[in-house]
């Protein structure tokens, strides 16, 4: 049962944009079309539909199904499910507030390129302009000794931006933003992506992204690759959709939601891959080598490579434009998801409302990010913290949640039942063995594997030390504020117990009372100290 002064969608389809926009990322655009390419071409595209069906949906489905369940956000329901457990929750916290301070700063960076493919000012060596006269970075990773005021600028604009959609709340900001940008990021890439195709050479770089290697598919890391796309490109594991769906209503088709929103997602992955092959097959043809040799992904392939395109071809800046105006909306609906985790933690903490929450903790955030991030060493800071956060921290959280809800609390059964009560479409047996076999090996392989990785050579090449502070540290000191922020004493003499838990204490008490629907009670329903059940989300960028 929902708090009565707690915001709601106005409309499924509302939700379903917001839920959309928050997957659809940058990652979506840079780091699938590579990710495929590298692992089998066309051949990928069936692993990662197995990943999808088996790891993705189902994952939505559990998170959409705790926000829904509990009307709360992860800190709170986890607490529900079990005391100690709502330290995953603000891990999960913690971990928005990280990726937000400077997934902001990219889209900074997208805002200004915007202005720059007017004139292409990027000039003849896109490298070196994008590294040198624009960020100004240092040549080695260190402390920051130096302001860039081409970043200052544009990343305060997107800090009001974002702040502004939040502060008006759930129906008429994040809502509304989505129902306009999302269908205008849809319009914009659409006819970017028409126009690649038009560019010689664009046969070429499909061939070389769709043309299937299915020896590829007897290797292991091809698998663990595709889950890890679904897993970073669905926003599993940052406790977003956990907290989208808290504000849903009673009656809500979480399963059918759920599968609409993954295959959107990868819908639009699929889009970004032909896009952007085309373009790097109009570039292999323009240079005279193979499509090999200019494909690349992430910072590299948005701010470097598709620049020097856009350079040679016919109409280069309405392209550039259209790019990276893409890049704009697809950040901005995700850093607003990922912001909205972190308040929506606050205000059901401490009882604070949304215009003074979003002042406080939203300021914070961006008060980080404009410190640190537009200076002379961001783009490393960037890097360092991107790549762990991510690998020991997402991941990991997202581990832990399921190790805990389907085989330390085995509360799989509890949301199962939860969605199918509400939804048209039913999860079956499928659905527990997926998210209670599948998808935590996975997971735990990935793990392994990264860490693997990791001891055999520095990332990057960085050093020990600057690692050791900026990746192993922030990724450590996520954990950390986790631990301490669930360990703190709630305000009232227990806010976790909401008026559900309220509910079932008058079920025991006697006749006359009621709970809600789907809400299990008596003392078998509370594995640990919580109330009830409840489970955790499961990754952006």
């Amino acid at each position: 049962m929902s708090s009565p002064s707690r915001e709601q969608w106005g409309s499924r389809a509302g939700f379903l944009f917001a839920a959309i926009g928050s997957a659809i990322g940058l990652g979506n655009i840079w780091r699938f079309p590579a990710v495929a390419y590298e692992n089998g071409g066309g051949a990928f595209l069936l692993p990662y539909l197995v990943a999808l069906l088996t790891a993705g949906i189902p994952l939505l489905v559990l998170e959409y199904s705790i926000g829904h369940k509990y009307r709360k956000s992860p800190p709170a329901a986890f607490r529900k499910l079990s005391g100690p457990a709502e330290v995953i929750g603000w891990w999960q916290v913690a971990i928005c507030f990280v990726v937000a301070a400077y997934y902001a700063v990219i889209i900074a960076w997208a805002v200004r390129y915007v202005g720059y493919s007017f004139g292409e000012q990027w000039g003849g060596d896109a490298n070196a302009f994008f590294f040198g006269d624009f960020l100004q970075a240092a040549e080695t990773p260190g402390v920051m000794s130096s302001y860039v005021d081409g970043v200052l600028w544009p990343l305060i604009a997107v800090w009001v931006v974002v702040l502004v959609i939040l502060a008006l709340g759930i129906r008429n900001g994040i809502e509304k933003a989505s129902k306009f940008f999302i269908p205008l990021l849809v319009l914009f890439f659409g006819v970017l992506v028409v126009r690649a195709l038009t560019l010689d050479g664009a046969a070429e770089g499909l061939d070389g992204l769709f043309r299937p290697d299915w020896s590829a598919l007897g290797d292991g890391s091809v698998w663990v690759a595709a889950y890890g796309q679904i897993f970073f490109s669905l926003s599993i594991g940052f406790g977003i959709m956990i907290t989208y769906a808290s504000y849903l209503k009673k009656r809500s088709d979480v399963t059918g939601t759920a599968m609409v929103a993954g295959f959107a997602n990868s819908a639009f992955e699929i889009l970004a891959g032909i896009g952007v092959f085309a373009t790097l097959g109009f570039m292999a043809a323009a240079q005279g080598v193979g499509v090999n040799e200019v494909a690349s992904s992430g910072i590299g392939l948005a701010f470097v490579a598709f620049p020097t395109v856009i350079s040679q071809m016919p109409m280069g800046a309405l392209f550039g434009v259209l790019f990276f105006t893409s890049l704009v909306l697809a950040g901005l609906t995700s850093l607003i998801s990922i912001v909205q985790v972190v308040i929506a933690a606050v205000q059901d903490r401490t009882g604070m409302r949304r215009v003074p929450a979003v002042l406080g903790v939203g300021g914070a955030i961006a008060l980080v990010s404009i410190l640190v991030f537009p200076t002379d060493s961001g783009i490393y800071l960037l890097d360092a913290a991107d790549h762990f956060i991510n690998q020991y921290g997402i991941v990991l959280a997202a581990l832990a949640s399921l190790v805990l809800v389907g085989w330390l609390l085995r509360r799989l059964p509890a949301f199962q039942e939860h969605a199918n009560g509400i939804s048209t479409m039913r999860v079956g047996r499928w659905w527990l063995v997926c998210l209670g076999i599948v998808t935590p090996l996975v997971l735990g392989w990935m793990m392994v594997d990264s860490l693997r990785a990791e001891f055999a050579e520095n990332y990057e090449g960085y050093s020990t030390e600057f690692l050791l502070w900026a990746g192993w540290g922030v990724a450590a000191g996520a954990l950390l504020v986790g631990v301490v922020l669930g360990l703190v004493p709630w305000r009232s003499a227990d806010s976790g117990l909401t008026a559900e838990a309220s509910a079932e204490a008058g079920a025991k008490a006697g006749p006359g009372s009621a709970t809600e629907p789907g809400t299990t009670t008596g003392t078998k329903a509370g594995a640990g100290t919580g109330s009830g059940s409840a489970a955790p989300e499961g990754g952006k960028n």
